[in-house]
């Protein structure tokens, strides 16, 4: 009975080491996920200005004449 206590005592140490784990991994996970959102925002917004500044550009060449 004592060994049996003591066997499932380790297995509810372990399930709380790795339930905080899994914890601490999601809140990272969280935190990298955001920068990566707030990255690729600011990315299609470089993305964007350059488009429209090469529209700009392109408008100013003169056609050519057949």
């Amino acid at each position: 009975m004592e060994a049996e206590l003591k066997a499932l005592e380790d297995k509810l140490d372990q399930f709380i080491e790795t339930n905080q784990r899994l914890r601490e991994d999601t809140q990272r996970l969280r935190q990298e996920l955001a920068t990566a959102l707030d990255r690729n925002k600011q990315l299609e917004d470089k993305i964007r200005l350059a488009t429209t500044r090469l529209e700009q550009i392109v408008e100013q060449i003169p056609a050519e004449e057949a």
